[in-house]
């Protein structure tokens, strides 16, 4: 897809087609606690179901395990050491980075910025 959505706020086009990131414990979706699914706010393909959501202490939502098959990773050298970059597969927005300080099963932490979410209750 590569195109971005023409109803992006300002704060959303920044961090997900010009390498921004919200503040910290900003997110809308750092206290959402209800079962459902988390979709790409620019193409509105599914990234991650609630069940992997958890509380990491990081100020962003941050989940364990993403949809399969959602995401392409590169390396990020930003902060001046090399970081996994994750975008969006259909339409490239950038959501956050992956860690390895994630709980188990995975051991991941997908430290997403929550203005590239939306979220839809079951």
């Amino acid at each position: 897809m590569n195109k971005k959505n023409p109803n992006l706020s300002a704060e959303q086009h920044l961090v997900m087609f010009e390498d921004g990131t919200e503040p910290p414990g900003t997110s809308e979706f750092n206290n959402e606690k209800r079962e459902g699914s988390y979709h790409c706010a620019n193409c509105g393909i599914k990234l991650f179901n609630s069940n992997t959501k958890y509380e990491s202490g990081s100020g962003w939502p941050s989940f364990f395990q993403s949809i399969p098959d959602v995401f392409e990773t590169k390396t990020d050298y930003l902060l001046g050491y090399a970081r996994t970059e994750y975008h969006c597969k259909n339409c490239n927005a950038h959501h956050g980075h992956i860690f390895d300080d994630g709980p188990q099963p995975t051991g991941k932490r997908y430290c997403n910025n929550g203005v590239c979410l939306t979220f839809k209750p079951k």
